[in-house]
């Protein structure tokens, strides 16, 4: 007789259920349902709330489980108390109205948009849902429901859910995160100076291998090279406008570069392939190559003094890897490309 019992209502509940998607979706008690109103078969009323001795919440998972505790509301957050998961049952008797099973025993159950009332011996149980709770809280109170039905010898507990100690935890997440995207991206950086550490050594090592390896005759040749063309006019034309602070046109850079390809040929590479450089900063080099005071490149430059003979530590800092002076930088500068 049970069993034919249980057959039938199921059978009953697929029928309602097949019925009512056919024109509009099955009301889901699934969320968070918080005890508001009790009414006794006297006329007796209660209503209840979180913040004043707390109340009853119950959540509805998908698979018709229920989990049921009670809550309560402090400064220090949201006090739940565990008391029970079981599963339930619904029939479907229209308008709203619902035959809800705990078990073996049924319970009317009037259901509306944000109110529901179950009714148990008599008595009139009001709950209304709470999207809030279920959303901030509904997966954590069914895990603290289901821990503490599965180990039943730890007795009844009571258990803190605090916002605050949520944010700290998203915090904590969120600086994890930040460090260690901080830390990749400092090693990433690091293999990266690495690399290209080791590439300007291995150009350095090419440069002064080069200059050592030159025959004598090659390197005489060169030097009547630098003589004729700094006994010029060409240069000595260069030089003047340089004293005299007239300031240099795209072209006149142009020329300039000219000028250094045919005495130096192989300067320019040379100097590009050390280091990305500023456009001042190659300015600078290509005057330092000419013989160019550094008081004069600051005039033609529109720059103090300090700003050049920064410019000219700061090469030497980043192409060697260690603290230069200025000077340093322009004896570098006067050593290759010959």
């Amino acid at each position: 007789m049970k069993q034919l019992w249980m057959l039938l209502t199921t059978a009953l509940l697929l029928l309602g259920c097949g019925s009512t998607t056919k024109n509009k979706p099955t009301y889901c008690l699934q969320g968070a349902w918080v005890l508001r109103h009790l009414q006794y078969p006297m006329g007796t009323e209660y209503d209840l709330s979180l913040e004043d001795g707390g109340t009853l919440c119950l959540i509805y998972d998908e698979d018709s489980t229920i989990y049921e505790c009670k809550i309560t509301s402090t400064s220090s957050g949201l006090v739940i108390a565990p008391k029970a998961k079981t599963s339930m049952t619904l029939i479907d008797k229209g308008r709203g109205e619902w035959l809800y099973l705990e078990g073996e025993d049924p319970h009317p159950l009037t259901v509306g948009d944000t109110l529901i009332t179950i009714q148990r011996n008599g008595v009139l149980y009001s709950y209304t849902r709470d999207d809030d709770l279920y959303q901030e809280w509904g997966a954590d109170i069914c895990d603290l429901i289901a821990n503490e039905v599965e180990r039943p010898e730890a007795g009844s507990n009571n258990y803190v859910l605090s916002a605050r100690e949520r944010q700290q935890e998203s915090y904590i997440q969120w600086l994890i995160t930040a460090v260690g995207l901080v830390i990749i991206i400092a090693v990433t950086n690091y293999i990266v100076y690495r690399r290209r550490r080791r590439q300007m050594q291995l150009q350095l090592q090419q440069i002064q291998e080069v200059q050592e390896q030159r025959p004598a005759s090659v390197r005489q040749a060169i030097e009547s090279v630098e003589i004729a063309y700094f006994a010029s006019d060409e240069y000595h034309t260069l030089q003047h406008r340089m004293v005299t602070g007239q300031r240099l046109k795209e072209e006149d850079w142009l020329d300039i570069e000219s000028q250094i390809r045919k005495v130096y040929p192989g300067f320019g590479s040379q100097l590009r392939n050390l280091h990305p450089m500023s456009e001042l900063e190659y300015q600078v080099c290509l005057l330092i190559k000419l013989r160019i005071a550094p008081s004069d490149i600051a005039t033609v430059l529109a720059r103090d003094a300090s700003t050049i003979s920064t410019v000219r530590s700061r090469l030497y800092k980043k192409v060697f890897g260690q603290k230069g002076g200025a000077k340093e930088w322009d004896e570098f500068i006067l050593s290759i490309g010959t």
